[in-house]
């Protein structure tokens, strides 16, 4: 099962390279936070008819959560105008790597320390290696 869910962030990932391809260009003709919400809008239109299928009836009130977890609401619109701004400036591929290796770095600190709600997972040498290997990558797709 755990397999599964390895191909499908991979298949995510390939997802967010093509969202910023498409983005970039759709940002200049467009503007930046229009084409933003224009993601936003087809995304949030998609989600609504999928939970009006297939979303349980009987699931917890969504404004009895707390509120710190709506904060991924802020989180998303920044990083799809920051992919917007950055993509046709400097690639996808240096976009995707940079974004990558804060995603890597950040979930470190997240998982080593047990934050919002995740279970601990301490920081070790590979994870470090790993992040170093990113970073690597970063520096040599500048450099290209």
């Amino acid at each position: 099962m755990q397999l599964i869910f390895i191909f499908l962030v991979i298949a995510g990932g390939m997802g967010l390279s093509v969202e910023a391809g498409l983005l970039g260009p759709l940002g200049q003709q467009v503007g930046d936070l229009w084409a933003t919400l224009s993601i936003f809008g087809v995304g949030a239109a998609l989600t609504f008819l999928l939970m009006l299928f297939f979303s349980p009836r009987n699931s917890p009130s969504f404004f009895a959560q707390p509120g710190w977890q709506l904060l991924g609401g802020i989180l998303g619109p920044g990083y799809v105008v920051i992919l917007t701004l950055a993509t046709p400036v400097i690639g996808i591929a240096m976009t995707m790597i940079g974004i990558l290796a804060g995603q890597v770095f950040k979930s470190l600190i997240i998982d080593h320390f047990g934050l919002l709600g995740t279970p601990h997972r301490r920081i070790d040498g590979k994870r470090i290696i790993a992040l170093v290997f990113i970073i690597i990558a970063l520096a040599l797709v500048a450099k290209g």
